[in-house]
C-alpha cells in the first residue's frame, strides 16, 4: 500500500498543514525523494530502517530520561524519512532567527546594564526582576565582543496556515546539535544517492563553525587559544553531545574538578602541569558555576570562576546570566524588541502568549483551558506542561489552583495544530507531528546557521509533545539547494 497510492495510504489530519502534501498532492520538493522511495520498494526501505536502528544501537547515541529520581538512558528514536525544506523557505527562517537574536543579545547587554528597555516601558521590570534566571552579579559586567548568545537554539513551529512560528528561544545550554550531525551521518548511509540527487546542503561543519567562534571568543592574549568543554558529567542528559562535540573540535572534555582558579586565572590540570584555559565552552548551568558565588553546594562548577570571568581572563560561551531571556514570560516581550532596538518588523512571529499576572487573561484562560496549552514560565523538556485537549478535569483544576497561587511562573498559550510529516510506522506512511530547532552561532564577525537543525517528531498517534523525554524522536532535516 505504502507505494501504490500515497494520497489513498496516507491519512492526512484535517486543519493540519503537512509538509509532503498538498491539497493537490504531493508537494514539489518531495516529488524526486518520493519517486525514489518507490523506485527503492518497502522491502528494502524496511531493511535500511532497520540498519538505521542498528547504527543508533552500536554508535550509542542516547539521552536519559529522569523517571522518579533515576536516569534511564536510552537510544535517541530515529525516523528514517527526512523532513524537506524548501531554499527560500529556509532563507526566510535564516534571516527570522538572525534578526530574533541581535534583538535578544542587545536585551541582555541592555537588561544588565542600562535598562532602557525597563525605562522607557517596553518591557515591566517586575517580571525581568522576578525572574529567577536574572542575576544581580551580571549586572555592570561586560563580556567579550557584547555577544551573550554565542550558541542558540530556536524552537520552531509550523500552523495549519503555513507560516512558521517561534515556540521558544534557547539561550543557556541548548542542546540537540549532536543528533541533528548524527542524524545526517545515518542519512547518508542509508540514502547515499538522495542526498546527491536532491541537492542537499551540508551540516558537517557545524563543528568546525563552533570552533572557529570559540577560539575568535578568546581574549586573544595568546596566539593558541586553549578551549576546553565543561560537561556536569557522565550522568547529564546530554552527555552523549558533550562527548560528541569535543571529539569533533578536538578540544578537551573535562568537568569542574579537571579545572582550578588561581590568581583569577583559570587553569587546567594536566600530566605535566597547570594549561591556562582561554574558553569554556559550558553545558553546566548558571547556578551550578561557580560555589562561592551561586550554590555553595556544587560540585559541578570551579571555585573562583566567576570572578575570573568577570576580571576578562576567561570567556565563558554562552553568557552567565542569558537565562532571562529563556524565560516564557519575557518570550513573550521579544517582537516588541526587535522594534525597539532594531527598529524592524519581526520577521517571524510569535505564538500569541498570555501572561497568568493579567487578570483579564486568566479569566479568559480559565473560560477555554480545553484549547489552551499551559507552560512553567522556567520549565523545559516539555515537563510541568499541560495540554488542554487531552487533559483530565483533575489535571486543569490543579492547575488552575497552580496558576492562581503563583500566576508568575506561568504562561497560557492557544493549542497550534504542528504541521505533520511523514515517517516510516509498522511499515507505513504515517504523519506525525513536528517542530524543528536550527542552531546558531554568534560571534565576533556575525552570526552563522548552517542548513538545517533537529526536526524533532512525536511519535505517538495524536501527540503535540515532541520532546525525547516525553516519547519524542527525531528525524533528518534537507534543505535543499537553488
Amino acid at each position: 500500500m505504502i507505494f501504490e497510492d500515497f494520497n489513498r495510504a496516507y491519512c492526512r489530519s484535517e486543519n493540519v498543514w503537512d509538509e509532503m502534501f498538498s491539497q493537490e498532492g504531493v508537494r514539489e520538493h518531495y516529488a524526486l525523494f518520493l519517486n525514489g522511495l518507490k523506485q527503492m520498494g518497502k522491502e528494502e526501505l524496511a531493511n535500511r530502517n532497520e540498519l538505521a536502528k542498528k547504527l543508533f544501537m552500536t554508535q550509542g547515541i542516547t539521552f536519559t530520561v529522569y523517571d522518579n529520581g533515576e536516569g534511564i538512558e536510552k537510544i535517541f528514536p530515529f525516523d528514517v524519512i527526512p523532513r524537506i525544506i524548501q531554499q527560500r523557505e529556509w532563507k526566510t527562517i535564516e534571516e527570522g532567527i538572525k534578526q530574533r537574536l541581535k534583538a535578544l543579545n542587545i536585551f541582555l547587554k541592555d537588561v544588565y546594564h542600562g535598562q532602557f528597555i525597563i525605562k522607557d516601558g517596553i518591557i515591566p521590570a517586575e517580571l525581568v526582576y522576578s525572574c529567577p534566571y536574572f542575576l544581580k552579579q551580571m549586572v555592570g559586567v561586560d563580556v567579550p565582543y557584547n555577544v551573550y548568545t554565542h550558541i542558540a537554539g530556536v524552537d520552531l513551529i509550523r500552523s495549519s496556515d503555513g507560516q512558521y512560528y517561534v515556540l521558544e528561544d534557547n539561550l543557556r545550554t541548548p542542546s540537540g546539535v549532536s543528533y541533528m550531525l548524527e542524524n545526517r551521518n545515518i542519512s547518508n548511509r542509508i540514502f547515499p544517492n538522495a542526498l546527491r540527487n536532491n541537492k542537499v546542503q551540508p551540516v558537517r561543519n557545524y563543528p568546525d563553525l563552533l570552533l572557529k567562534n570559540l577560539l575568535e571568543l578568546s581574549n586573544l592574549q595568546t596566539s593558541k587559544p586553549e578551549v576546553v568543554l565543561l560537561t556536569p558529567g557522565i550522568y547529564n542528559s546530554a552527555y552523549f553531545e558533550h562527548s560528541t562535540l569535543a571529539k569533533l573540535m578536538g578540544i578537551e572534555l573535562v568537568e569542574g574538578r579537571d579545572l582550578v582558579v588561581d590568581n583569577l586565572k583559570v587553569y587546567k590540570k594536566t600530566t605535566k602541569g597547570l594549561v591556562q584555559v582561554d574558553v569554556i565552552y559550558r553545558r553546566v548551568d548558571d547556578e551550578f558555576l561557580d560555589p562561592l558565588v551561586f550554590r555553595p553546594d556544587s560540585q559541578l562548577g570551579v571555585a573562583g570562576l566567576y570572578w575570573a570571568y568577570r576580571a576578562g581572563n576567561v570567556n565563558i560561551v554562552n553568557a552567565i546570566g542569558n537565562g532571562v531571556s529563556d524565560d516564557k514570560a519575557i518570550y513573550a516581550y521579544v517582537p516588541d524588541m526587535i522594534r525597539y532596538y532594531l527598529n524592524e518588523t519581526p520577521i517571524l512571529n510569535n505564538v500569541p502568549t498570555y501572561h497568568m499576572e493579567n487578570e483579564d487573561y486568566r479569566e479568559m484562560v480559565f473560560g477555554k483551558m480545553n484549547n489552551m496549552v499551559i507552560k512553567r514560565t522556567n520549565g523545559s523538556g516539555g515537563y510541568g506542561m499541560l495540554i488542554g485537549n487531552s487533559a483530565t478535569d483533575k489535571q486543569i483544576d490543579d492547575f488552575k489552583k497552580a496558576i492562581t497561587e503563583a500566576p508568575r511562573d506561568f504562561i497560557a498559550q492557544p493549542i497550534i495544530n504542528l504541521s505533520s510529516s511523514p515517517c516510516f510506522i509498522n511499515d507505513e506512511l504515517s504523519p506525525r507531528r513536528v517542530d524543528l530547532r536550527p542552531f546558531a552561532l554568534y560571534g565576533p564577525r556575525g552570526i552563522d546557521i548552517v542548513p538545517g537543525g533537529l526536526t524533532r517528531v512525536a511519535l505517538k498517534e495524536g501527540s503535540l509533545v515532541v520532546n525525547s523525554s516525553q516519547g519524542g524522536g527525531s528525524k533528518d532535516t534537507w534543505v535543499l539547494s537553488d
